[in-house]
C-alpha cells in the first residue's frame, strides 16, 4: 500500500494523474497540516547523466519524486554540485510543497561516491540542508545492489552512462570489480556502446545507409565527433547520446550483434571474475532497461541468468525505505 500526500490550496493539482487512478489512495491536506511540520528523508540515485531523488516522510509514505542533472564528484567541482542542488533540487522540492528545511535525513547513492570523492558531496549537501541530521553519501553500486537484491546476497551490475558490478553479501559490497571509467573499461555500459558505435561507424563495420542516417539526424561529422570526446566536458554523457539512435535501428543486424558483444564484453570482464555466476543476479540503469533482449541475449550466452533489470535504482530503494518503516 502506498500513500500520496497532496498540499491545498496553493499545490492542489501536483499530482492530478495519480488522484484521477488511485483517488482513494491520495489524502489532500492543508498547508497547516501536521505533515508540513513532519521531517522528511530526501533519497537519491545519481548518476552521471541524471540524479533521481524522492521525497519521503519520515512516518511514510512517498510526497514525489524529482529529477536534476546528473551528480559525480569525479567529474564536477564542489560549486558545480553545488550549483545543481541549489539550482535544480532545491526550488524542485518547493514545487512538491514541501520546503528544504524540512528535510532531516539524506541518503545519496552516487557514481563517483567513492572513499575521496562522498566527502564532497556530503559536505555540499550539508550546506544547503543544514537542518539534516544525518547525510550519508554511498556509492551507486550499494545503492544498485538494494534496490534490486535487497537483503538477499547476490550479484548486481550497472549500465548507464558508466557500468560497474559488485558481489553483495545482502548488506554490503564484499567485491567490486574496478570499472576503471569510460576510456579503459566501462564495458556493457552507454559510453561503451558508444565508442564501439563510432569506430564502426566510421570504419565502414555499419552500412553506409545507418551512416548516412546518423550524420543526417545530429548534423555531426566525424570532426565534430572528435572534438566532443577529446576537447569537451564530461565526453562519456556524448558517447552514452546515441543509445537513442542505436535502438531506434536495432534490427539492424550488425548493429544488434555490436549491442550484444557489448554486454558480452560485461559479463567476461565484471562478472566472471567473481567465479558465482549461479547467484541471483540484477541489474539496473537505462541502458540495461532499453536494451533488455539484448542484455538477455548476452548473458546466456556468457552462462548467467538474470532475475530483474530495471530502469532506475530509485524504484526499488523507495520500496525498501518504505517497507522498513511500516515495520518499525
Amino acid at each position: 500500500m502506498f500513500i500520496v500526500y497532496v498540499f491545498q490550496p496553493q499545490n492542489y493539482n501536483i499530482f492530478p494523474l495519480i488522484r484521477q487512478y488511485y483517488p482513494k489512495k491520495c489524502i489532500t491536506l492543508p498547508r497547516n497540516s501536521k505533515h508540513m511540520d513532519s521531517q522528511l528523508i530526501l533519497l537519491a540515485d545519481s548518476g552521471s547523466t541524471k540524479t533521481h531523488w524522492s521525497l519521503v516522510l519520515a512516518e511514510g509514505g512517498e510526497l514525489g519524486r524529482l529529477a536534476t542533472e546528473g551528480i559525480n564528484p569525479f567529474h564536477q567541482a564542489p560549486e558545480t554540485i553545488e550549483g545543481i542542488v541549489r539550482g535544480e533540487l532545491m526550488p524542485r522540492i518547493v514545487e512538491a510543497g514541501a520546503d528544504a528545511r524540512e528535510v532531516g535525513s539524506i541518503q545519496f547513492y552516487g557514481a563517483g561516491c567513492t572513499p575521496e570523492g562522498a566527502p564532497i558531496v556530503r559536505e555540499v549537501l550539508a550546506r544547503c540542508f543544514p537542518e539534516a541530521g544525518h547525510i550519508s553519501v554511498e556509492s551507486d553500486m550499494l545503492g544498485a545492489a538494494r534496490a534490486v537484491l535487497g537483503h538477499e546476497a547476490g550479484l548486481a551490475s550497472i549500465l548507464g552512462t558508466g557500468s560497474g558490478s559488485c558481489l553483495y553479501d545482502g548488506e554490503l559490497i564484499l567485491r567490486s570489480t574496478p570499472s576503471l571509467g569510460y576510456v579503459l573499461g566501462d564495458e556493457g555500459s552507454g559510453a561503451s556502446m558508444g565508442k564501439m558505435f563510432f569506430n564502426a561507424l566510421f570504419r565502414g563495420f555499419l552500412p553506409e545507409s545507418l551512416r548516412e542516417a546518423y550524420l543526417a539526424e545530429t548534423g555531426l561529422q566525424m570532426a565534430d565527433v572528435l572534438r566532443r570526446v577529446y576537447r569537451e566536458p564530461i565526453p562519456s554523457r556524448f558517447l552514452a547520446s546515441v543509445a537513442p539512435f542505436v535502438k531506434a535501428h536495432i534490427e539492424e543486424p550488425s548493429l544488434k550483434s555490436l549491442v550484444v558483444e557489448c554486454f558480452r564484453a560485461h559479463f567476461r570482464l565484471n562478472l566472471a571474475p567473481y567465479g558465482r555466476p549461479r547467484l541471483p543476479l540484477g541489474v539496473v540503469g537505462g541502458v540495461a532497461y532499453h536494451f533488455a533482449d539484448q542484455l538477455r541475449e548476452a548473458a546466456l550466452l556468457e552462462g548467467f541468468s538474470i532475475r530483474v533489470i530495471i530502469e532506475s535504482p530509485i524504484e526499488g530503494l523507495v520500496r525498501n525505505l518504505l517497507n522498513k518503516n511500516d515495520d518499525i
